[in-house]
C-alpha cells in the first residue's frame, strides 16, 4: 500500500455500544472532527462492541482495505489489537490503551500516543507531597490490570517521595479509623471510581484530598453530588494550551466538538485526533504505509498536537515524551489546580 496516491484511509475499531461506548463514541467524533479537515483522507470505522473477539474480527477485516490502522479504546481491547497487529505484520496506532504492558508488547508493531498507565498518578502524587501538611495516602484500585499499573505507579511515586501509603485492593473496604489527615487516590473503572468515592465521603471521618481517575472526564460531575474539590488525573483536558505542530489547534477542535455534541470532549476525542494527526503525518513524511517505513518514521518524530508532546522509544514503542495531566474540580467544572 501506498500513500504517495494522494488519499489515505484509516480503520478504527471503537467502542460504539458496550461498556466503553462512552468514550468511544467520543473518540469517533474527535476522528471525524479531525478528518473534516482533511479532504484527502478516508475514515473507515467499526463498532467493536466492547468486546476483544468482535475487535478482533473487524481489525482482520478491515485491516485488507485500510492503509493506516488506529486501535481501539480500552487497555484490554488493545492487548488483543496489538497481538493482532504482529500476528497480520502491520503497525497499529495506539490512542486508547496506556497499559504499559500494552504500550511495551509489540515493538514495531505499536506506536503509542497516550502516557502510560504507571504515570498516571504522578501529577496528583507531586501535589500531594508540595501540601503544607504531610498526608498519609490511602490507593484503592480496581479490577484488572489497568487499575492494578495506575496504583502501582502511585505507589511507586508516593514511595520516592516519602509519602506513607496504605493500598487496598477491589472491594476491601476503607479505613475505619484512619488518621486527622488522609487522602485517598482511586483507580477503577468509572463505575468502581463512583463507587469508591462516594463510600470515602461518608465516612466519618471522610479523606481530606481526594483524587479519582474518573474524575478526569466531565461526564464525572454528573455521577457525583457536588464534586467540588476532588481532584482527577487524566491524559488531557480542555484548555491545556498545547500548541499543535501537527494536525487541529485546540481552540478549532474544542469549538467543532462542542458544535457537534453540544459539551466539550474529554480525553478520548483528543487522543484519537492527535493520533490520526500523527499516523497520517508519517505516511506523507515517508511515502508510503508499509509497516517498516511507518515505524521508521514514528521512531524518529519528536512533535505536538492539541493532545500535548510525541516521543517514543524507538526501541519499544512506549510513549515517552506525553504526560498526564491534574485538575480540580470547581463550581464550572474541571479546571487546573
Amino acid at each position: 500500500m501506498r500513500a504517495g496516491i494522494g488519499r489515505l484511509r484509516l480503520g478504527a475499531c471503537l467502542s460504539l455500544s458496550g461498556r466503553h461506548a462512552r468514550f468511544g463514541t467520543q473518540a469517533r467524533l474527535g476522528l471525524e472532527i479531525w478528518q473534516s479537515s482533511n479532504d484527502t483522507a478516508e475514515l473507515v470505522i467499526e463498532d467493536d462492541q466492547s468486546r476483544p473477539e468482535v475487535m478482533e474480527t473487524a481489525m482482520r477485516r478491515l485491516a485488507p482495505r485500510c492503509d493506516l490502522m488506529l486501535g481501539p479504546y480500552s487497555t484490554h481491547l488493545m492487548r488483543r489489537a496489538g497481538q493482532v497487529a504482529a500476528s497480520l505484520d502491520r503497525l497499529i496506532w495506539n490512542h486508547g490503551g496506556s497499559g504499559d504492558d500494552v504500550e511495551a508488547a509489540h515493538p514495531g508493531h505499536v506506536v503509542s500516543v497516550p502516557t502510560p498507565t504507571s504515570q498516571y498518578a504522578k501529577p496528583f502524587i507531586r501535589h500531594l507531597d508540595s501540601a503544607a501538611e504531610p498526608l498519609h495516602l490511602w490507593i484503592v484500585q480496581g479490577k484488572g490490570g489497568f487499575g492494578r499499573q495506575v496504583a502501582a505507579g502511585a505507589e511507586t511515586t508516593a514511595h520516592s517521595l516519602g509519602i506513607h501509603t496504605v493500598r487496598l485492593g477491589p472491594g476491601e473496604p476503607l479505613p475505619s479509623a484512619p488518621p486527622a489527615a488522609w487522602a485517598l487516590f482511586c483507580a477503577g473503572s468509572f463505575e468502581e471510581d463512583v463507587e469508591t468515592v462516594n463510600r470515602a465521603r461518608a465516612l466519618p471521618r471522610p479523606p481530606r484530598t481526594v483524587c479519582a481517575v474518573a474524575a478526569g472526564v466531565r461526564e464525572f460531575g454528573d455521577a457525583i453530588d457536588d464534586p467540588r474539590g476532588i481532584y482527577g488525573v487524566g491524559q488531557w483536558f480542555p484548555g491545556s494550551g498545547h500548541g499543535a505542530e501537527l494536525g487541529p489547534a485546540e481552540p478549532g477542535f474544542l469549538a467543532a466538538y462542542e458544535d457537534r455534541a453540544g459539551v466539550l470532549p474529554d480525553y478520548p476525542a483528543a487522543q484519537a485526533a492527535a493520533t490520526a494527526a500523527i499516523a497520517a503525518h508519517c505516511a506523507r513524511l515517508t511515502g508510503g504505509t508499509t509497516r517498516e517505513a511507518l515505524w521508521a518514521a514514528a521512531s524518529a518524530l519528536e512533535t505536538t498536537t492539541l493532545f500535548g508532546s510525541f516521543k517514543i522509544d524507538p526501541g519499544s514503542g512506549v510513549q515517552v515524551g506525553h504526560q498526564a495531566a491534574l485538575v480540580r474540580w470547581g463550581t464550572d467544572g474541571p479546571v487546573s489546580p
